[in-house]
């Protein structure tokens, strides 16, 4: 990985926990980080809406930051039940993940809808974390890149920078299954992400631009996908709900060549 791309280990808990675990499962992360005195990697967590303000309180003083799993594309309005990114700034959140595959399935968002919540969160100056990635049928029929690559184009804001913008590669077939592709098909995914970005965001940007890698991570695969030139770190689903686990993904940022 490029040294100007400083690693990200972001936790996406998803819809899990409760105030009292999610509480402990927090401050066992900040006293582990702690006891790292190093600027290797950045951590970021992504708690259920419900924790977001207690969290925000519980890691003030620490580098932990704050992310969101979802806003809406408005600043305000009529939205019953949905959550806007200022409104997600304004209680500590740094970060926010759009696109997620869970979302455009479970909720029929589209390309459109991801590039109006990306817009909104960078307007919010909120880093998006813009989520692309293939199906099973897909992949299967040899989709896989122009799968990426349309989510990417039609994703994407204009204004789009390496500051305010993450990509985040989760084969879907991959998430929650236990199964991940191997590290050259992930390599290469992630390079040819890179150089398409060069066309939307320019060269530079693109240089700059971290791309993580999501799909099953866990501590026995992390140090393989983050050892890989075009990985800039890694969105954890189900293994940060372990604080042991989520900490030991990170770990493999120390040893990274």
């Amino acid at each position: 990985m490029a040294e100007l791309r400083r690693p990200l280990i972001a936790g996406n808990w998803k819809m899990n926990g409760l105030r009292q675990d999610s509480l402990l499962r927090v401050e066992n992360i900040v006293t582990a980080l702690s006891k790292i005195s190093n600027s290797t990697f950045e951590t970021l967590i992504c708690p259920p809406a419900t924790m977001l303000g207690m969290i925000s309180s519980s890691i003030k003083g620490s580098e932990i930051f704050l992310g969101a799993q979802d806003c809406h594309p408005a600043s305000s309005g009529a939205y019953t039940g949905d959550i806007s990114a200022e409104m997600l700034a304004d209680i500590g959140c740094s970060h926010v993940i759009v696109g997620h595959s869970e979302r455009r399935l479970a909720h029929s968002e589209t390309n459109k809808i991801i590039f109006e919540k990306a817009s909104s969160a960078i307007a919010a100056n909120l880093i998006a974390i813009i989520c692309v990635g293939e199906s099973a049928d897909q992949k299967a029929d040899g989709q896989t890149k122009n799968v990426i690559l349309s989510q990417l184009s039609a994703s994407l804001p204009p204004h789009s920078t390496s500051a305010n913008m993450i990509i985040a590669y989760e084969p879907i077939w991959a998430i929650g299954t236990g199964v991940t592709p191997n590290k050259y098909d992930v390599q290469e995914i992630h390079s040819m992400i890179r150089e398409n970005l060069s066309g939307i965001v320019s060269s530079a940007n693109a240089n700059q631009t971290r791309i993580l890698y999501g799909g099953s991570v866990k501590p026995s695969n992390a140090y393989e996908f983050l050892s890989l030139p075009d990985v800039d770190g890694a969105l954890v689903g189900g293994a940060s709900l372990n604080w042991e686990d989520f900490m030991a993904i990170a770990a493999c940022c120390l040893d990274r060549e």
